[in-house]
């Protein structure tokens, strides 16, 4: 017998008694066809083993049966996290039919349209989004679904998933007001994370003041890079004595156990000296020397939401849709009451 990747169309089309071009076209559903004809060709492609060849598909259908993901790699990334979502794009494209086309330079304007233009992908998926995004206006003229992992300020026009990252900065803040915190510390993203706008740190910094603002919470903010000097720095400002921090909120999944090692080394226990809530993935959170309370990033869910809305956009007109998750609490025993 000749293996199943020999079997050509014509032979299924002579198999199930009809042309090639009735198989092509249940292939590719760009027609519509008999019940009955398309059930015939159906079990020929059975009997005879048969598997579209990618690009021929990619030819019939007029797609290429690809997804772009844009997710620029930068140092101030924390990989691990990244590779979450990363993970999740890609099977959840699969289950599609679609491959993933990886796009880990840095995109300014023009990316996306290059992208589309030369039929590298039928559908692109963008991660690292700005507050004051660039790239805005270019995405609204493209002939593509575009869905943003993120939300720019002025995301009118576009279709975004992410998590609710500003309400995430009130929960926590809630969360140490709610057990007797009156003075408490943010320790943040890397700086340049600030320095580039990047909107889910400015969205959960926002959360975080407004929050603490409205409980009349003394507060401070600390932007903090990975690395034991850097966090040993970090500390020293956040534990000033006369700031009295008692409460600790942390938006740095890269630091967290070199946060705790340090805590440790200076005597404090986590949470009788000191109360630690931090928003990162749950087996992270699980996984530290202390278990930290946490809000979790659900990333397996937001690449997956991500994948459907561009896949729902392919072919229909809908309606730009923005959807923010809302972020759940998980306790771990590291905030206690004051």
């Amino acid at each position: 017998m000749r293996g199943a990747c020999m079997i050509t169309i014509k032979e299924v089309a002579h198999h199930a008694g009809v042309s090639m071009s009735t198989v092509s076209y249940v292939l590719s559903g760009k027609r519509s066809i008999s019940e009955e004809t398309k059930r015939r060709v159906e079990q020929s492609i059975v009997a005879l083993g048969y598997h579209p060849n990618a690009g021929a598909r990619a030819l019939a259908s007029n797609r290429s049966q690809v997804l772009g993901l844009v997710v620029p790699l930068r140092s101030d990334h924390n990989m691990p996290v990244i590779m979450q979502f990363v993970s999740s794009i890609v099977a959840s494209a699969r289950d599609f039919d679609y491959d993933v086309l990886l796009l880990t330079k840095e995109a300014g304007p023009g990316e996306a349209h290059r992208i589309v233009a030369r039929s590298m992908a039928d559908a692109i998926v963008m991660m690292d989004v700005e507050s004051a995004d660039p790239r805005v206006p270019e995405l609204r003229a493209l002939d593509a679904p575009v869905v943003l992992l993120g939300m720019p300020d002025d995301h009118e026009g576009l279709s975004c998933v992410d998590l609710d990252f500003a309400a995430a900065g009130k929960q926590m803040v809630n969360h140490l007001a709610d057990l007797g915190h009156r003075s408490i510390a943010l320790i943040g993203s890397h700086p340049s994370v600030y320095d580039r706008g990047t909107s889910y740190a400015a969205r959960l910094l926002d959360g975080f003041q407004s929050a603490a603002s409205k409980r009349n919470l003394s507060a401070s903010v600390h932007s903090c890079a990975p690395g034991y000097d850097s966090v040993a720095a970090c500390l020293d400002d956040v534990l000033r004595p006369d700031r009295g921090t008692t409460g600790l909120v942390v938006h740095n999944e890269a630091i967290l156990g070199q946060l705790l090692l340090d805590l440790r080394r200076r005597s404090l226990d986590v949470p009788t000296d000191l109360s630690v809530i931090t928003l990162c993935p749950d087996d992270l959170a699980e996984s530290l020397a202390v278990p930290l309370t946490s809000m979790a990033v659900p990333a397996q869910e937001l690449g997956a939401i991500a994948v459907e809305m561009a896949m729902a956009r392919l072919g229909q007109e809908l309606a730009p849709e923005v959807r923010l998750l809302q972020p759940r609490l998980t306790e771990r025993g590291s905030t206690t009451a004051l």
